[in-house]
């Protein structure tokens, strides 16, 4: 459907980033900001499916050069 345009770092640092975030929404239940720490969703997605629509949009590619 999109082509994989995060790389392996990339995606590898997403996916902490998102599993961060989301877990300070759970750690911290009655902090007013916990609903912030949602936003840990999309890196979670983008580096789990290896594609990020901004970086579509951007042309920006961080996966290594396909062999011809």
């Amino acid at each position: 459907m999109f082509a994989k345009n995060v790389g392996t770092v990339d995606r590898v640092v997403r996916i902490v980033v998102g599993l961060v975030l989301l877990s300070l929404f759970f750690y911290y239940p009655g902090a007013w900001w916990r609903y912030y720490a949602l936003i840990g969703i999309v890196p979670l997605l983008t580096g789990l499916f290896g594609t990020c629509p901004l970086y579509s949009m951007l042309g920006i590619s961080s996966c290594p050069a396909k062999k011809a």
